[in-house]
């Protein structure tokens, strides 16, 4: 399968999350749980670490921010209500399908397959003067700094950010490296199923 399909198929898929109802959406969590735990459990994990924050956020601003019926009679104004739990859940589980979802992409999915589909993607940008090379070279580059640079693992130390780039402290060399852009020709059976699968999300939003 071409790339780019398989990015538009998980685009779908991400989309289609947020377009669920609350009971559609408790089946659905779960799911996307398993799977990550079974195919991509350490990434899945690093990236719901690094979400925490915005979890603890939407559970808090909706629980005890929404008008509604208190939780706790006995703690009308200080405790959440019943209305906003329902929402701080519906959104927190949307993100951690949202998070399910990247992590299994990751995983599963090469680097250089990933850039390929984008650039891909991107190719109609040309018509508006956007080289889509040069935005996949891009995210390659920056993808692969990410992944190889000691920056990238273990704690962060802010102070390693203000060192120039190539110096004993960086620890990264100043070897020159040949990066090669996978290009994937998208087929015609590709670009059926990426149009079916576009006009069937928009009939689901717009219905």
């Amino acid at each position: 399968m071409h790339s780019g399909l398989i990015l538009i198929l998980w685009l779908a898929a991400v989309a289609s999350i947020q377009l669920l109802s609350p009971a559609a959406l408790a089946f659905v969590v779960p799911l996307c749980l398993l799977a990550a735990a079974v195919l991509a459990r350490t990434r899945f994990l690093r990236l719901l670490r690094r979400v925490r924050v915005l979890l603890l956020a939407i559970a808090i601003l909706f629980a005890w921010f929404t008008p509604g019926e208190a939780f706790v009679h006995e703690l009308p104004r200080l405790g959440p209500t019943r209305e906003g739990l329902a929402l701080a859940m519906l959104h927190a589980g949307r993100l951690v399908a949202v998070v399910c979802a990247v992590a299994v992409l990751l995983e599963r999915l090469s680097l250089h397959r990933l850039v390929g589909g984008l650039h891909a993607l991107a190719r109609p940008l040309r018509l508006i003067g956007v080289p889509p090379e040069r935005l996949a070279l891009r995210l390659l580059l920056v993808l692969r700094y990410v992944e190889a640079s000691p920056r990238g693992h273990g704690k962060a130390q802010w102070r390693e950010w203000l060192l120039p780039e190539g110096s004993e402290e960086d620890g990264s060399g100043a070897a020159e490296e040949v990066v090669v852009l996978n290009r994937e020709r998208l087929g015609r059976l590709d670009a059926i199923i990426a149009l079916v699968v576009f006009a069937g999300l928009l009939w689901w939003s717009l219905r």
